[in-house]
């Protein structure tokens, strides 16, 4: 197992040398819009994104799954995770997912969650019809990810997930896969130390196809029309690479405050440090705050330097209470999230947990 482990340290490793060698992780402003299937890059679970996904290292639950998926081996048994996303409230963008994990040995965990996102109607224009007239159409964003995860030991744990992307109009669609790996380390004398790595939306590059790419036309010398399909460019993924560290200080009945840092270098964007505290009261009240910095965060939106609507700024709290008195038994938690925002009236994540 411990062999079988390196290999996989030696092989992530690997993979994140040659990534960050190249200017694949350039953290570069100027191919900002180049990248295909960003809605990867949102996090859609309150608890997490509460403190600006900060807690990379020490996440855990159905949460991991977007962010750390190592952190899925620490479910007991059965973890289930209903959320909504307000985004950018007032541009009428919903999000919904659903997110399921199962313990299916000692050591392995195994997960599902549906991301879907929904917008308003948007109407059809063309050339001959700029003000439309002609309808709407709207798109349909959904991703599809199973994960798996183990622990090789009380210390170092990992897992993958297979990510199935689905993009669609009216006319047109696009399908791809990706891949995220992801490593947790834990330590100290009471497990309070963690370490996490984390390699996100790794695959080919997506091409859109459908009679949305065809149109009639007539050429000259001819009686009649024929149907000319262009061809669509492919593009790629926004790969990213974190590195997380989080310290937990432990105290009397439950309670506890953890600091943690999280390092992100995106691959179609800057990069991004973000800072977050959390506190937890007894195992009941949990209370979550966040920060996260990239270059011109700080400028006016309208200026070249800022490239990024999200302002910074994360909060989140969680309520949790059991259902059974036995240990170990059913729990719910209800989860909210806020994340500060320009021009718009922040981001506002719902969600319930369902675990034991």
């Amino acid at each position: 197992m411990k062999k079988l482990f390196k290999y996989i340290v030696i092989l992530s490793l690997t993979i994140i040398i040659g990534f960050t060698s190249t200017d694949a992780f350039a953290g570069n402003k100027d191919r900002s819009g180049q990248a295909g299937a960003t809605e990867l890059l949102i996090n859609p679970w309150a608890a997490a994104s509460g403190w600006g996904n900060a807690g990379m290292a020490s996440v855990k639950g159905v949460d991991a799954m977007w962010g750390n998926v190592a952190g899925i081996t620490f479910t007991n048994s059965i973890d289930l995770n209903f959320s909504y996303t307000n985004w950018l409230k007032g541009s009428e963008t919903n999000i919904f997912s659903f997110g399921f994990l199962a313990r299916i040995s000692e050591s392995a965990v195994m997960g599902l969650y549906v991301m879907s996102v929904n917008s308003q109607e948007i109407p059809i224009t063309t050339v001959e019809n700029p003000e439309g007239g002609l309808g709407t159409f709207k798109p349909n964003l959904m991703n599809i990810n199973i994960a798996l995860a183990k622990a090789f030991s009380n210390s170092i744990r990992g897992g993958f997930v297979l990510k199935i992307i689905s993009e669609s109009i009216a006319d047109m669609s696009g399908a791809g896969v990706a891949i995220d790996a992801g490593i947790q380390y834990v330590t100290g004398i009471t497990d309070n130390i963690h370490f996490g790595i984390t390699l996100k939306n790794i695959g080919p590059t997506m091409k859109f196809s459908g009679d949305g790419l065809a149109f009639s036309t007539l050429f000259e010398g001819m009686s009649s029309s024929i149907t000319v399909v262009q061809r669509a460019d492919a593009f790629e993924l926004p790969a990213q690479l974190n590195i997380a560290a989080a310290y937990d200080f432990n105290f009397e009945n439950n309670s506890r405050l953890t600091l943690a840092g999280n390092f992100t270098s995106n691959s179609f964007s800057k990069d991004q440090f973000t800072l977050g505290i959390e506190g937890s009261l007894r195992e009941i009240l949990v209370l979550r705050a966040g920060y996260t910095y990239e270059n011109g965060i700080w400028d006016d939106i309208e200026s070249d330097e800022c490239t990024n609507v999200n302002k910074g700024l994360s909060l989140g709290a969680s309520v949790q209470a059991p259902l059974s008195k036995k240990e170990g038994g059913m729990k719910i938690a209800v989860d909210y999230s806020y994340r500060a925002t320009e021009h718009f009236s922040g981001t506002h994540t719902v969600g319930a947990r369902i675990y034991f």
